[in-house]
This record gives structure tokens, C-alpha cells and sequence, in this order.
């Protein structure tokens, strides 16, 4: 009789527990809806916004964002010479998972960078991007070499003409991720960790994170309240973004075996400080094997290097076009 009484109970909390989950949700794609337009692709669709006008550049979200980092101020430095297109990359914000990827609450499976790459070409082919450059923060670095890459193997006209990164994830890294990945990117954490951080983790907590993404730097006036990290905490985002980082690293060591064949101008901006993705793992790395790697460090800055010097990210993306033969 107890254990009966017991499995009610349990059940009845995990029914709480995904109903809550369900209307934080709910709550936050009130609070911020989809910003651009939708395109069709296999499989699903891709939001995304466009402005400006000038050669084509992609801006590419990092883990657990979505294309709020970039509209937030950064679009804006760029649109008066460039049509600039912020995409959601697949399972985050407003863009669906890559198809044929398993999404069930069991599920360990995570959409991969060149897949990602793949589903985001198609969507940058539908609506008329040609000649890019591809710029990636931090997750949407290793997306941004994952393009590039594709076009080694690929002549196709949204073959990107120039690479640039921001904090970006480049080369594997030695041991094992932090465990925040390694739990929720598990069986357990997509049936129990996860609905439970989305509905009853406290505001405090999520600033807390984003203060923490930015150190020793300070987010920007505005921003908490601008990026919906709302969005981030929905069930199925937070399954899609643990999934993929959790499954990143063999990834990522397929792709840096490929860099020495890229001959596209690269530019990477990158803190000294940054904790997240280490510029010595990362860019000092790539650096070595790639020898058209143009790096700006910036000194005392950590993982966010387009909000503490956007000048230095508009910089790149400028001497990058340069590079390309694309100066608007």
C-alpha cells in the first residue's frame, strides 16, 4: 500500500512538474516571440532575420542562444553595408531540430555542427544568400568552420567566402565538459534534471548564468531583459542544447582534421580571459595548422567578445570582407 501510495505521489510530481515546465514555456514565447520570417526546409523550418544590404553575412548564436545576441546591437553596427542574416540555429530559438535527429525524452542523440551547417545552407539557398561570410559565436564558431568545411566537398554559391569568430569553438578540447552537459545531455536528465530546472529554476539563478557568461565583464544595459533566456529553458531547447554540446567533441575533432585544406581568409576575435572556450585551446590551436588565422586578443576579456568590443568584432568582420574581396 505504501509503495502504491508512493508511485501516486511521484507520478503526481512529475505531472506537476512538466505542467509548470509547460506554461514557463508558454509564458516565454509570449514575452518574446519570433522576431524575422520563416524559410522551409527539409525536414522543418529556419527563423531568421535579414536587414541591411551589401555582400551576405551570417551570424551564428552560441550555445544555448539564439539570434537575440546578435539583433540585440551588433546587426545594427553591420546593416548599413551588409545584408545581415541572424539565424536560430537548429533546436534553439524559433528554429526546429535537425531532421532524422532523435528527440524523445530518452533520447542522448544531438544535432551535430555540419548537420547544422547543412539544414542552415539549405535554409541561406532558399532565401538568396550568395558568397557569404560566416561569423559564429562560441557553439556558432564550430557551425561557422562546420559551412566553411562543406564547402571543401561542395561548389555551391552559399559556399562561404570568409570565416569569423567570435569566442568560438574551433579545436577539441582535453578532458570532459562540465557537468551540467554530461547530466542533462543524459537519458535521466532529458525524463528528470531538465523539466525540472525549466519549471522551478529561479530568475536569480538565470542571471546569476548570464553574469557569468560575461565575467569579468558585465552584461549591457538591457540585455537580460532582451535576450529571452526564457526561450533557452523551454524542455525541448534545453534537451536540444545539452544534446548537442554533450556530443560535440567527436565533432569537432572530424571537422580540425579538414582546416588545413581551408584557403578562405579567417578571423578570430577572442578574450584573454575567456573561461568558457579557452583562447589557448581554441584559437592559439587553430592557429598553428591554419596559416591564414588572423587572431585579435583582447586582453581581460572573457567569453563575450562582440558585447565588450563590438568595435573589434565589426573590425574583423570588415577586414575579413577585405580579405574576401567583398568590402561593401
Amino acid at each position: 500500500m505504501a509503495l502504491k501510495a508512493l508511485t501516486v505521489v511521484i507520478g503526481l510530481g512529475a505531472l506537476a512538474t512538466g505542467l509548470t515546465a509547460q506554461y514557463r514555456a508558454s509564458q516565454a514565447e509570449t514575452a518574446f516571440p519570433p522576431l524575422g520570417q520563416f524559410v522551409e526546409v527539409t525536414g522543418g523550418q529556419v527563423h531568421y532575420v535579414q536587414e541591411g544590404s551589401g555582400p551576405h553575412l551570417i551570424l551564428l548564436h552560441g550555445a544555448g542562444g539564439n539570434l537575440r545576441e546578435f539583433t540585440f546591437d551588433l546587426m545594427g553596427r553591420l546593416s548599413d553595408r551588409y545584408t545581415v542574416t541572424a539565424f536560430d540555429r537548429p533546436g534553439l530559438g524559433y528554429t526546429d531540430r535537425v531532421p532524422g535527429v532523435a528527440k524523445g525524452l530518452t533520447a542522448t542523440e544531438g544535432d551535430s555542427p555540419q548537420a547544422q551547417a547543412a539544414m542552415l545552407r539549405e535554409a541561406a539557398a532558399k532565401i538568396g544568400i550568395t558568397d557569404p561570410i560566416v561569423a559564429g559565436h562560441s557553439f556558432g564558431g564550430i557551425v561557422s568552420y562546420a559551412w566553411a568545411v562543406a564547402g571543401l566537398d561542395e561548389d555551391s554559391p552559399i559556399n562561404a567566402k570568409a570565416i569569423v569568430s567570435f569566442a568560438g569553438v574551433t579545436m577539441p578540447w582535453p578532458g570532459g565538459l562540465d557537468k551540467y552537459y554530461t547530466v542533462n545531455g543524459s537519458a535521466f536528465g532529458g525524463v528528470v534534471t531538465i523539466p525540472a530546472i525549466s519549471a522551478f529554476v529561479p530568475q536569480s539563478l538565470i542571471d546569476d548564468s548570464i553574469n557569468a557568461t560575461f565575467a569579468p565583464q558585465s552584461p549591457p544595459e538591457g540585455y537580460e531583459e532582451y535576450i529571452g533566456a526564457g526561450l533557452t529553458l523551454r524542455p525541448a531547447s534545453m534537451r536540444a542544447n545539452a544534446r548537442q554540446v554533450n556530443t560535440s567533441r567527436p565533432h569537432v575533432v572530424t571537422l580540425s582534421k579538414r582546416y588545413p585544406e581551408l584557403t578562405l581568409p579567417i578571423e578570430i576575435v577572442h578574450g584573454e580571459e575567456d573561461k568558457t572556450v579557452p583562447i589557448h585551446i581554441h584559437a592559439e590551436e587553430v592557429e598553428k595548422i591554419v596559416p591564414q588565422v588572423n587572431t585579435t586578443r583582447l586582453p581581460g576579456v572573457g567569453h563575450m567578445p562582440h558585447h565588450a568590443d563590438p568595435q573589434a568584432a565589426v573590425d574583423a568582420i570588415d577586414r575579413a570582407a577585405a580579405r574576401a574581396g567583398l568590402a561593401p
